[in-house]
């Protein structure tokens, strides 16, 4: 890991998303929003974050134990957001530590193999050591759509209720459009705000009741 940083400012609350290439956003090979969306994790809407709303938009039953659901404000577009939460929700016990090496190695890799040179990655750890955010930064250039950066935070958490062991989380992707030196100064200059955001925003109760797996499309 690039950078450990010690959290004593803020108490933390459990969150989602999902780690490595499987739910890095700028991967993901986003279909068009379905007219009705079915809650897999029970979440009640819409959610609020950094004083916006956001509204399922997405979800899926990716395996067994690994549902996964997206919320996007309401005027904009789910196939080229401007701002996403991504929640995921694994019924089974992952190391946290293991998780957040992956992210961050992905991270690291996918910059050097795309040569971004305004890609980095920071890890922020609670000072009870249980739970993580990876914050990083990458942007995109397409030969078919404007180029963009991309801000994201993924902050991982584990549970162990009565015995019975779960992890979730939770994610915040905003992107702008455009000159990437601008953008990416600009997403820079938000961090330290969306850093407190996604740290004191409280998670949303899951009540998991697993459906039928999806077929990969």
């Amino acid at each position: 890991m690039k950078t450990k940083i010690l959290l004593s400012a803020f108490s933390l609350f459990a969150f989602a998303s999902a780690f490595h290439s499987q739910e890095t956003k700028t991967d993901e090979a986003t279909a068009a929003a379905p007219a009705a969306v079915i809650d897999r994790l029970n979440i009640p809407g819409p959610l609020t974050f950094n004083n916006n709303e956001y509204l399922l938009t997405w979800s899926k039953q990716n395996s067994p134990t690994w549902a996964q659901q997206q919320y996007i404000m309401r005027d904009d577009d789910f196939n080229n957001y401007k701002e996403l939460i991504n929640i995921s929700y694994f019924d089974k016990e992952i190391p946290l530590e293991t998780a957040v090496k992956q992210k961050v190695e992905y991270v690291e890799k996918r910059k050097e193999a795309t040569k971004d040179k305004y890609s980095f990655v920071n890890v922020t750890e609670s000072p009870d050591g249980k739970e993580i955010v990876v914050d990083y930064l990458v942007t995109v250039v397409s030969k078919d759509a404007e180029p963009y950066a991309e801000y994201n935070m993924d902050r991982f958490k584990s549970y162990d209720a009565g015995g019975k062991k779960s992890f979730v989380i939770f994610s915040f992707s905003k992107r702008i459009a455009g000159d990437l030196k601008y953008a990416t100064k600009a997403l820079s200059k938000q961090r330290n705000q969306l850093m407190e955001a996604i740290i004191t925003t409280p998670v949303p109760p899951v009540t998991y009741k697993p459906t039928a797996v999806e077929s990969k499309k």
